[in-house]
């Protein structure tokens, strides 16, 4: 599926989420969401707008198309998407599912646990100390597998679908960091800069060398 099926299909589905939302759902079309500290909630849900969710607060999915999603501390959340807008998990975050972008960034702080993937088109991912159960998958953006973090599903840099184009952009920089676990194959359909700290574990890599590296981070390029 096209990023932009995905993003037209997410902004269906959010539009008409009050016909189906439960009691302890948080639903809009314009403005943005704030979960509290230490408070529970379903599933929520706005169009244009950005998500807050305090530290320590529960929560069930959250998705926008036009925002941001912030997670305090210590937080619990189902899946996150967002179409235009980043991700970010403070420290030691549960998502019971997966981080989804298509132009955003994402990144997890120490402590954090994905059960599910962390995948975008646009935006650098950044991982520290943080486990996800599932892979890891980009089209033009940079990688940061961070110190002591553990990707098991594997990691690809996907080529651009009909209407993208990388052009003279220059190719994503991937950096495998200290400690870090990639369990899953390494797949690159078009050019990136690949370093692997010479303390890191990966899987098998196809289309791209990897550079070593043993400084506490990877080279300039």
């Amino acid at each position: 599926m096209t990023p932009f099926r995905q993003a037209l299909l997410l902004t269906l589905a959010l539009s008409a989420a009050p016909a189906f939302a439960h009691d302890d759902d948080t639903s809009k079309v314009n403005g943005s969401i704030h979960a509290e500290a230490g408070r529970s909630y379903g599933d929520l849900s706005t169009v244009n707008g950005g998500i807050d969710i305090d530290a320590a607060a529960t929560t069930g999915s959250a998705s926008t198309v036009n925002g941001g999603i912030e997670v305090g501390d210590r937080a619990r959340t189902g899946g996150l998407e967002t179409v235009n807008g980043g991700i970010r998990l403070g420290r030691e975050v549960q998502v019971d599912g997966g981080l989804e972008a298509v132009n955003g960034s994402l990144f997890a702080d120490r402590g954090s646990r994905i059960r599910e993937d962390v995948e975008n088109v646009n935006g650098g991912i950044g991982l520290v100390d943080t486990d996800v159960g599932g892979g890891i998958r980009t089209v033009r953006g940079d990688i940061t597998v961070g110190v002591g973090s553990h990707v098991k599903g594997g990691l690809r840099v996907e080529k651009p679908n009909g209407g993208f184009h990388l052009g003279k952009q220059r190719p994503p920089r991937i950096v495998i960091g200290p400690d870090a676990v990639v369990e899953g194959a390494m797949v690159f359909e078009h050019p990136v800069v690949l370093y692997v700290h010479k303390t890191a574990k990966t899987g098998p890599v196809s289309g791209a060398t990897a550079k070593t590296f043993d400084t506490p981070t990877a080279p300039k390029d």
